[in-house]
């Protein structure tokens, strides 16, 4: 009973995290106190539950608990007195709707909670790193290694701001309308920065991160009802439908990595690929491009092979041309290196890559993938074999490094 306890909490936590905390800090005004609340009550419930057995609504049985804690909490803490009152009624009218059989679910803020993370009195760089974590519950080593620093260091900036939005009294709720284009931009970022941490657990090695993916989609679905003629919500929603709608070709039978231009499109979901182009039509109508929707644009190139057999290539460097002047990320330089490649030949593919700066690209996996296969393709085998080990210490996914492994076996047996 205690390893089935132990995976029902674990269950829990990881689907109704950013739920919970949301429900808990919207009341409250106090995220790190909701925090510690929700992880003393997941703690008692490793200890309660495999004595009394694993309650009908794990839900509603950690929400109590927490919010017995978090009234405990404000007993010992500076509350403002006539605070207090407005927060016990609240919770008191959360617990009886959650004991109750017939009541609806609790309320999902976690759209509020975004906005939290993104307000501009919190520093700009920890806006995604704080959204990953209190709304997703991503901890804080796996999201510095996304930002490529020490997990001291992130977890001293989260602390920091999570203790910014207690003491500055920021509010728990939606902006008004005319100010959420101001924030927008964060929002979109932490949203997409979610779906690619699980869209990088290809073999489902990070206890379930892939379920992030759809918790991205759910939110940017959310968001788009609030604004339903947003054209960058609507890219962001088609992009991320276009990736997701590739998600079964991505390993074959054998569960070997199956890379985009191999891939099988009868695979791919045609339902979600059409959703998303309807989408991506519509943030077309506005006349308002961003990297969003030319992010999507991109992908929608790609889905397109499900219809004409082929690739338009010169299509993708016109897309990527245009990124760049938007968002001149290393990510977007290195797929325009790569399709350079497809359309003017490897070598000025290559002569892309060297453009870039070194300590941009040291620690970056995908530049080395596709240096590796550009000097495969001018038959420079020693470089190419140097680069693919390179990419090979720097992925994370065992089936990316078979994939990899077997290139490298080509190189150096001359078949490349």
């Amino acid at each position: 009973m205690t390893v089935e306890a132990e995976r029902a909490a674990e269950r829990v936590a990881r689907q109704s995290y950013g739920k919970l905390v949301a429900f808990l800090a919207a009341r409250s005004r106090d995220l790190p106190a909701a925090e510690d609340a929700l992880s003393q009550a997941l703690i008692d419930a490793l200890r309660v539950w495999p004595e009394r057995g694993i309650p009908d609504r794990p839900e509603a049985w950690l929400l109590v608990a927490a919010r017995r804690n978090l009234m405990q909490g404000t007993r010992h803490r500076s509350v403002q007195k006539n605070a207090r009152p407005t927060i016990a009624l609240a919770f008191e009218e959360a617990e009886a709707r959650m004991n109750d059989a017939t009541a609806e679910a609790f309320p999902d803020d976690r759209l509020k909670l975004l906005f939290v993370c993104t307000h501009p009195q919190i520093d700009k760089s920890v806006h995604t790193p704080l959204m990953l974590q209190v709304v997703l519950g991503i901890d804080a080593k796996a999201i510095a290694q996304a930002f490529v620093v020490s997990p001291a260091a992130m977890g001293q900036r989260l602390v920091r701001a999570k203790a910014n939005i207690r003491d500055t009294g920021i509010g728990f709720a939606i902006p008004d309308r005319r100010t959420v284009p101001e924030r927008l931009s964060a929002v979109l970022s932490a949203i997409y920065a979610a779906y690619g941490l699980g869209w990088d657990d290809l073999d489902g090695a990070d206890g379930g991160r892939s379920a992030l993916s759809n918790e991205a989609i759910w939110l940017c679905r959310a968001l788009l009802s609030m604004l339903p003629d947003e054209p960058e919500v609507i890219g962001l929603l088609a992009l991320m439908l276009y990736c997701e709608g590739r998600r079964a070709a991505r390993r074959n039978a054998e569960g070997d990595y199956v890379a985009l231009e191999q891939q099988s499109t009868d695979r791919w979901n045609a339902i979600m690929l059409a959703e998303a182009d309807a989408l991506l039509r519509k943030a077309g109508a506005a006349n308002r491009f961003g990297p969003f929707q030319c992010m999507a644009a991109i992908q929608s190139v790609h889905a397109a092979r499900r219809q004409t057999g082929m690739t338009n290539w010169d299509a993708l460097v016109t897309f990527y041309d245009a990124l760049l002047m938007m968002q001149p990320t290393v990510g977007a330089r290195v797929s325009r290196a790569a399709v350079l490649g497809r359309t003017k030949g490897a070598q000025a593919g290559l002569d892309c890559l060297a453009s870039m700066d070194a300590k941009e690209i040291k620690a970056y996996q995908p530049y080395w993938a596709v240096r590796a296969h550009l000097l495969t393709e001018v038959e420079n085998y020693r470089e190419a074999e140097t680069a693919y080990l390179s990419a090979i210490g720097l992925s994370d996914s065992p089936a990316v490094r078979g994939f990899l492994l077997c290139r490298l076996a080509n190189v150096r047996s001359g078949v490349a």
